[in-house]
């Protein structure tokens, strides 16, 4: 039978799992206009202060995962990678091949979702948290074996509503889930870190975050906007003898480099043992 194409114009999207994942690409898709909040939907079963938070913005939050299925075009399933299979096969019955299913989930492999669901219309994409002000960097887009080119140009719109798409083969996964999909966590330790270092220069707690956090992301942009390599950028304001060698003499003696190397690695190779498992 023909897959038959789904409307950009009024789709509904579902999410499996009301986690701080989907709290952020829903709030990120309904703030950047792509969606009004009453053509997405999610399933709260016990949790009052997650159905609270969803509700705040519009979402539509049912008490069964099978009623968010019935009611979307696009599936997201966004649950833990640990309970993926679980997820699935309990909506499984209500699974068509009339809906795109998407997972954000690490570790996950596409043989595996399909095999799980019964379905082949299936993409994987490897999002972060930043999607909740349209800053996401959504890692990578792999296409289910009856996933039509239209599902993956609408998926690219709806995750690109959120931040930037960035298109690997799905062998790649588990790298950009070490470097974007669990990067964050490491800006906020170094923002943290730079704010803590400010306080005990003699900044105040407030003065000290907000030039932290926006040091960070002035550096970002920097990089994103002129091209040049980090590198360059970095020599470009460390004078001979001046202050910033100084403070980056104390980052490579403290293998800063190698430990933000070794932490992508790690959880890239944490994410293998996830599909494995």
């Amino acid at each position: 039978m023909e897959t038959l194409p789904i409307s950009a114009e009024s789709f509904k999207v579902g999410f499996v799992g009301a986690g701080k994942m989907a709290e952020s690409i829903a709030r990120g898709v309904v703030a950047s206009g792509m969606l009004p909040p009453n053509r997405i939907s999610t399933a709260v079963h016990s949790n009052l202060n997650r159905r609270q938070v969803f509700e705040s913005f519009g979402v539509k939050v049912f008490s069964s995962s099978e009623e968010v299925v019935r009611e979307s075009d696009v599936v997201i399933f966004s649950v833990k990678p640990q309970v993926v299979k679980k997820a699935i096969t309990e909506v499984k019955s209500t699974l068509s091949k009339d809906k795109v299913l998407v997972s954000v989930a690490a570790g996950i492999k596409l043989k595996d979702l399909q095999e799980w669901s019964g379905q082949d219309r299936f993409i994987r994409v490897m999002p972060n948290t930043p999607a909740a002000v349209g800053e996401a960097a959504s890692g990578v887009m792999s296409l289910g074996t009856a996933a039509t080119e239209e599902d993956g140009a609408l998926v690219t719109k709806l995750f690109g509503s959120v931040g930037k798409m960035f298109k690997a083969d799905e062998k790649m996964f588990d790298a950009v889930t070490g470097l974007s999909g669990s990067g964050p966590a490491y800006i906020f330790l170094a923002i943290e870190a730079l704010a803590d270092g400010g306080v005990a220069a003699g900044l105040p707690r407030e003065l000290a975050l907000g030039l932290a956090s926006q040091t960070v992301l002035g550096a970002a942009t920097m990089v994103s906007k002129t091209g040049k390599h980090p590198g360059v950028l970095k020599d470009d304001v460390t004078s001979p003898g001046g202050t910033t060698i100084a403070g980056v003499h104390e980052l490579e003696k403290g293998s800063f480099r190698a430990t933000l190397m070794n932490a992508v690695v790690a959880a890239a190779n944490r994410s293998r043992e996830l599909s494995q498992s």
